[in-house]
């Protein structure tokens, strides 16, 4: 196992560097100049090439690329183009905003994604499992920002229990996680439930079942070890589409976390923080598969890795 992880963990150089090389070509085919936005609508011609200069793109690509890349090597992955920060500085004063609205989001939806679709397996093609299942296609058809705005709408505007934007106290997380986390538990239901399908007519189970054990027992113990794999590996998925996918949410309820930060920093053609921010998240998808993949010898131990 162990040079399973340090394998994997090697794998990680040659991933990121080309995703650096793939990020960096995007970010200069973006329409727009950098220079003329940070320097405003009415400079002129002049001012325009001296922030070309000052931001250093008046420089030939490849060699922006070079500084770049040797830079990102050493940990430095360069200045904001707009606040004049370092980028990690940036990037580290949103981190965690993020993180935490990732986790409660994910809490609550893989508690209430799971249980719906266990209770619509176990009652399949009763009532549990068809409201369960209307909820969760509802869920996964409604767009993000569209039951934000409901939300905030309801609670915020008309009824006043919850604040509308910032990231403040406990409160303020209440609506961002429950929009954020709404089609994650939707996908999880529908995972779930497709899982414990399959489990629940397998032959030890029936075993189960004729040795007297009661049905909550045989559901909890037997269905459920043995229906998470592919849970687990939709559960690892969705929390990584959950940290590099809060960018709507956050524009939505002003949340000051990565997703924002991303899309200002697009609008104002903020190539090192672009950059450095697909990497991050290049970097979180991969190191959660490689979790997931540990978690599959956890469960179940007649995995193992070479």
């Amino acid at each position: 196992m162990l040079n399973y992880v340090l394998k994997r963990l090697l794998g990680l150089i040659p991933t990121l560097l080309i995703v650096a090389v793939l990020v960096f070509l995007f970010v200069h085919l973006l329409p727009g100049d950098p220079a003329r936005l940070i320097a405003g609508p009415e400079a002129d011609a002049q001012v325009i090439a001296l922030v070309r200069q000052q931001l250093g793109l008046d420089r030939p690509l490849h060699v922006q690329f070079w500084h770049y890349i040797t830079h990102v090597l050493q940990g430095d992955f360069g200045t904001s183009m707009v606040s004049r920060r370092p980028v990690s500085e940036e990037i580290a004063s949103r981190f965690l905003p993020t993180l935490w609205l990732t986790i409660t989001s994910m809490i609550w939806a893989v508690l209430f994604g799971m249980a719906t679709g266990i209770a619509a397996a176990v009652w399949r093609n009763r009532w549990p499992d068809r409201v369960g299942m209307t909820l969760a296609v509802t869920g996964i058809s409604f767009p993000a920002f569209a039951l934000g705005m409901l939300l905030m709408q309801i609670f915020s505007v008309e009824l006043g229990w919850l604040p509308t934007v910032g990231a403040d106290s406990w409160q303020h997380y209440i609506l961002p996680s429950l929009t954020l986390g709404a089609a994650v538990a939707s996908v999880m239901a529908r995972f779930t439930r497709s899982s414990f399908v399959d489990v629940l007519s397998e032959d030890y189970m029936r075993t189960a079942r004729a040795k007297g054990v009661s049905e909550t027992w045989v559901v909890l113990k037997h269905g459920l070890r043995n229906a998470m794999i592919p849970v687990v590996t939709m559960m690892g998925l969705q929390f990584g589409f959950l940290l590099g996918g809060s960018i709507v949410v956050e524009k939505v309820f002003n949340w000051p976390g990565l997703g924002r930060l991303l899309v200002d920093s697009v609008d104002m053609r903020d190539y090192p923080v672009i950059q450095a921010e697909v990497l991050l998240f290049s970097l979180e998808f991969i190191l959660i598969n490689l979790v997931v993949d540990v978690l599959y010898a956890a469960i179940n131990p007649a995995i193992r890795y070479k």
